[in-house]
């Protein structure tokens, strides 16, 4: 059997063949920074069972380790196109931090491009912006597809898409509206940037993790345009497929040692010892307001405070003091573009702190 391994930014995808190149196992896992532990659960699984072949922008640091050739990206997904998708004449990959174009012509590499070091307009640049609205990543796309006219958003840059997003909540759009426009921006970047507007050649497919999102396979069937986009049904693991089809046509045949594996790791491991912290008692050192003390002081009494709300693009805060400037209860809560539900939130959970025994003013 041979292994081909994808290790990416943002996620570890494998694919096993047999002989015939059949696909008998895959996976994709999100690594959360740490692309070796994920590789090696995957790698432990098939030690001793399958030759192994690497690619991806992670994939580099694991061929290191076991001293063997990294596969280039491009390559594998031009084998891997030339095999499942003979049809196919453009491929489109949208990963994690890298966009990639291939034209191809029977296969072959014709031409390609991809997106500079800025990951704007890449799948980091969609979950960046879903953190921020706090909206799951699966959800954001079925949002998307839910708008009938999407706003134009800047996608060439993510700074200017962060302002583009807080003019936008600050008017009450509303989130299906932002999050397709967002979508839209990133096709219109690809196009734009990578594509250089030239008409692209049909059949296209669309890969990487990407392609999962229907709000950017809506954008990019409108702004391509390409009605009859393929998305196929290994979409997200065309590269580990792709180098383990050249690796195999050209007889390249690598075993792998875990115990060469695990050694690595630790060599990476930094051992130095951390500082001390700083306190362990965390409400000493914010140095807050004895809130109990101050309230309870009243003898049940009902006091005098005065609520202030301060709604940002980011987070609403909101606090109660006495008249005396003292902080009798705080609350901080991300906006996520819906700054009435947050200032309602907020308002619900200091009630129910301190509502019954303060009066506000």
């Amino acid at each position: 059997m041979h292994l081909g391994l994808d290790a990416g930014s943002v996620s570890v995808k494998f694919a096993l063949l047999d002989i015939d190149g059949t696909i008998i196992e895959s996976g994709y896992q999100r690594h959360r920074g740490n692309p070796l532990k994920a590789a090696r659960e995957i790698l432990q699984k098939y030690a001793g069972k399958a030759h192994i072949s690497i690619t991806g922008s992670a994939g580099k640091l694991i061929a290191r380790a076991f001293g063997i050739d990294q596969v280039n990206e491009v390559i594998a997904l031009s084998y891997a196109a030339k095999k499942l998708l003979p049809e196919v004449k453009t491929v489109i990959e949208m990963g994690g931090e890298d966009s990639k174009l291939l034209l191809l012509d029977q296969g072959a590499v014709k031409d390609f491009s991809m997106n500079s070091v800025c990951a704007a307009g890449t799948g980091s640049f969609l979950d960046q912006q879903a953190e921020r609205m706090n909206i799951d990543i699966e959800e954001f796309g079925r949002l998307a597809v839910q708008s009938p006219k999407p706003p134009r958003i800047a996608g060439r840059c993510s700074v200017f898409a962060k302002s583009d997003m807080i003019h936008l909540q600050q008017i009450a759009t509303p989130v299906e509206d932002i999050v397709a426009g967002l979508c839209f921006a990133v096709a219109r970047n690809f196009k734009g940037s990578i594509c250089k507007n030239i008409d692209l050649p049909h059949p296209i497919c669309f890969l990487g993790g990407v392609a999962a999102n229907p709000g950017v396979e809506r954008a990019f069937r409108e702004i391509l345009p390409a009605e009859n986009l393929i998305i196929p049904e290994h979409y997200a693991l065309m590269p580990a497929i792709g180098a383990a089809l050249k690796d195999m046509e050209q007889a390249v045949l690598h075993s792998y040692d875990m115990a060469k594996f695990d050694d690595f790791i630790a060599l990476l491991r930094d051992d130095e010892e951390s500082h001390r912290p700083l306190s362990n008692d965390v409400e000493k050192f914010l140095k807050r307001h004895e809130v109990n003390s101050i309230i309870h002081g009243t003898n049940g009494n009902v006091i005098d405070a005065y609520l202030g709300v301060d709604i940002g693009s980011i987070s609403t805060n909101l606090a109660v003091i006495d008249s005396e400037g003292r902080l009798l209860a705080k609350r901080y809560l991300m906006t996520a573009g819906r700054p009435i539900n947050a200032v309602t939130t907020g308002l619900e959970e200091i009630g129910n702190e301190v509502g019954a025994r303060v009066r506000i003013c």
